[in-house]
């Protein structure tokens, strides 16, 4: 099992990441997303209907949880990674 929290800080740090509900459902439009995590109550219809062609991960906590795991000051419903950098992140 993989440490979530430490995986997506090295992708932050290292590889890119978009946050928001629009940005990451762009980035799956646009087919750059490797891997979507959305936080239990992400209001996005589009991102946890699950048929994006992309692995979509469903976080535990809430979007403010999301958002303080990612190290932000703000709450995080849905997120892309488009390239992992270093971490393991793809395989959750």
């Amino acid at each position: 099992m993989i440490d979530i929290g430490r995986a997506l800080k090295a992708a932050i740090s290292t590889g890119k990441v978009e946050f928001g509900v629009d940005q990451t459902e762009k980035a799956v439009k646009a087919g750059k997303a490797q891997l979507v995590i959305v936080s239990r109550n992400c209001p996005s219809s589009t991102l946890t209907a699950g048929d994006l062609g992309v692995k979509v991960h469903v976080y535990e906590g809430n979007n403010m949880e999301l958002g303080a795991l990612c190290g932000k000051p703000f709450s995080v419903s849905a997120l892309a990674v488009i390239d992992k950098g270093t971490s393991n992140i793809l395989t959750l």
